[in-house]
């Protein structure tokens, strides 16, 4: 066996770049934060052919002596620990190991000038081999380049995937920290272009807010709350998106410890929780959270590439995510986000413009009245106008329940009613019922547009936070059947059921067994009586065999809730008289949440009147 002997210094550093420099992201990102440290204000990035040619950081910060530079591109050595205490890091980088490993694999030069210096020194490392420091010619700041990264490991340039994906690794790092730190200014260029380009902003809020719209976009900015915490010396703020704001894959989720952006598991967990039943299954919601607290609390020493972070007292900072995510989004429970309006409008548009196209090629000079015949749109829909003057809803001539309401049926407030439904329009969120369309959506006016609601997901919504408020307080009042209703299933469904007889029974529903094929439903909860009780045994029973065990399904109780809100509610095809419809605005104004359904799917769209003036080309 050969004995052991001490590694060459080039093979220590090319070691400790595979750890710390993994691709051209990664020098991006270190330097970046050298920069940040450094008090710039503005960083300037070139990435050309991907990094592998050419990474080039400039900023405007402290700079650095002859001296400095000449220890910056040795290992371990740093001006970020005062007083080498790894406990109590306040700084983006620490370790020292950046500089030399970045000079290990590639050509590296650094030109500094410290403010108020009157010369600047530079500073070259090719494949580790350091060259002595000597005198440059530059304003102020810093200036690092890195030319051919990986020229001394070849083999590493096989695992970089393509010029446009290396590049994109890079504008999500800067994205990232100019979050971070909104009064710097950013920005990033490319051989072709300048892809990124962020002015310093204002004040804390005021430029953060700014910033992250952006960087995520003005449509999340619109549809986002604010969210603020604190909690036995940490905190937490920055912007929660509406749970109708959400997308397929959480990449649009910003989480950020002390100013370091972080990919940190227990986080990501408290904000899936904080959202809890809002979202739909299988989305995810936008945010940005910044958490802050003491150094101590937190180690951010437990990955080469500080991209991981390891918190003292996890449960405090879990608990602290959650609590202000949920008062958060409490606090703006009945929004929906304005996008689900602009999708509505545009379809409204294209379908506009997919019914004017025939008139269009048949001649439209004569003005939309004198058409020879009825277009396909109008000879099938459920109403039709009669004259242009102000428009009155007719049934369709079969009979169809699709459609608006008859003006004598219930849903229609009669013309009496007239001044205290425009009273009530003007002073209520959500406006006054004026018609249900398809027996499935209350039209409600506004003061300044109209609503649209989904009946059967609002009520949903509503019924299921009843039910959660009951468990939570005296218990979930059950009803007595007059004639007890027998489910059958097959043999394993009713054992699971049976099993559960006491978690059931809590929750409102009581079951016995009939048989060995059936159970027979005694009781049900008093909120949902005369709702479709066989599809939801069904459904429990499914939800017991993917728990496994009735102790598994109390982690559950909220889902299970909900599948009995959603076969107790109110369903769609069902005519509501216009007290019901204004009753079940009211109540949405008054819960939590009732801006989107169980499903985390939107109960109501709202559109101003000026969106409806600019449909028709009225603006």
């Amino acid at each position: 066996m050969p004995s052991i002997r001490r590694l060459p210094e080039g093979v220590v550093n090319r070691i400790a770049a595979g750890e710390v420099i993994e691709r051209p992201a990664s020098v991006v990102k270190e330097l970046v934060e050298n920069a940040i440290d450094a008090q710039a204000r503005r960083i300037d990035v070139l990435f050309n052919d991907g990094g592998r040619a050419l990474i080039q950081v400039s900023d405007d910060g402290l700079g650095m002596t002859a001296a400095e530079l000449d220890l910056a591109v040795e290992r371990h050595a740093t001006s970020k620990l005062a007083d080498e205490q790894l406990l109590l890091i306040d700084t983006l980088g620490f370790r020292g190991e950046a500089l030399p490993s970045i000079g290990a694999v590639s050509r590296l030069s650094i030109t500094s000038r410290p403010r108020g210096e009157g010369l600047a020194h530079r500073v070259d490392v090719e494949g580790g081999l350091k060259r002595p420091v000597r005198p440059a010619a530059l304003g102020s700041g810093t200036v690092v380049e890195v030319r051919d990264l990986f020229f001394a490991v070849p083999a590493r340039l096989k695992f970089l995937k393509s010029e446009r994906s290396e590049t994109a690794e890079a504008i999500d790092v800067i994205r990232r920290l100019a979050m971070a730190h909104p009064a710097c200014g950013f920005t990033m260029t490319t051989a072709e272009r300048r892809v990124l380009n962020y002015a310093p902003c204002g004040g804390p809020e005021q430029g953060l807010q700014r910033r992250l719209s952006e960087v995520m976009g003005r449509e999340f900015t619109d549809n986002a709350v604010p969210v603020s915490g604190a909690r036995d010396g940490a905190g937490v703020s920055g912007l929660a998106g509406l749970p109708t704001l959400n997308r397929a894959y959480g990449t649009m989720q910003y989480l950020f410890v002390n100013g370091r952006p972080v990919r940190d598991r227990l986080l990501l967990g408290a904000v899936r929780a904080g959202y809890g039943d809002l979202l739909p299954r299988g989305r995810h919601p936008m945010v940005a959270l910044f958490i802050t607290c003491p150094p101590e609390m937190v180690d951010v020493n437990v990955h080469p590439a500080k991209a991981e972070v390891r918190f003292r007292d996890q449960g405090l900072i879990r608990a602290l995510v959650i609590g202000a995510l949920q008062h958060a989004l409490n606090r703006s429970a009945q929004r929906a986000t304005t996008t689900l309006a602009e999708a509505a409008l545009t379809a409204a548009r294209a379908g506009s413009a997919t019914a004017s196209a025939p008139a269009s090629a048949g001649g439209f000079g004569r003005g939309p009245w004198a058409q020879d015949r009825p277009s396909r749109a109008a000879a099938g829909s459920a109403f039709a106008f009669q004259s242009p003057m102000p428009a009155q809803a007719v049934p369709d001539s079969g009979g169809s329940p699709g459609g608006f309401a008859e003006p004598s049926a219930p849903a229609w407030l009669s013309a009496e009613d007239e001044a205290a439904v425009q009273r009530e329009a003007e002073t209520a969120p959500l406006g006054a019922a004026r018609a249900q369309v398809h027996e499935t959506y209350i039209i409600a006016q506004t003061s300044d547009g109209l609503v649209i609601v989904d009946q059967h997901a609002a009520h949903e919504r509503l019924v299921y936070e009843r039910l959660k408020a009951s468990l939570a307080k005296d218990g979930i009042a059950r009803q007595p059947l007059l004639v007890p209703e027998v489910v059958e299933l097959d043999e394993a469904a009713v054992g699971r059921l049976l099993d559960a007889e006491d978690l059931l029974a809590a929750l409102g529903l009581v079951v016995d067994g009939f048989g060995p094929g059936a159970v027979c439903v005694r009781e049900v909860p008093a909120l949902i009586a005369g709702g479709n009780i066989a599809k939801l045994v069904h459904e429990l029973a499914d939800e017991l065999a993917e728990a496994g065990s009735a102790s598994a399904l109390k982690s559950r109780i909220e889902h299970v809730l909900a599948t009995m809100a959603c076969h107790g509610s109110v369903r769609a095809g069902r005519r509501l008289k216009p007290e019901e419809m204004n009753a079940l605005l009211r109540e949405m104004e008054a819960t939590p949440n009732s801006g989107q359904c169980n499903h985390g799917r939107p109960t109501y769209v709202e559109l101003k009147l000026s969106d409806i003036e600019k449909l028709f080309l009225r603006r």
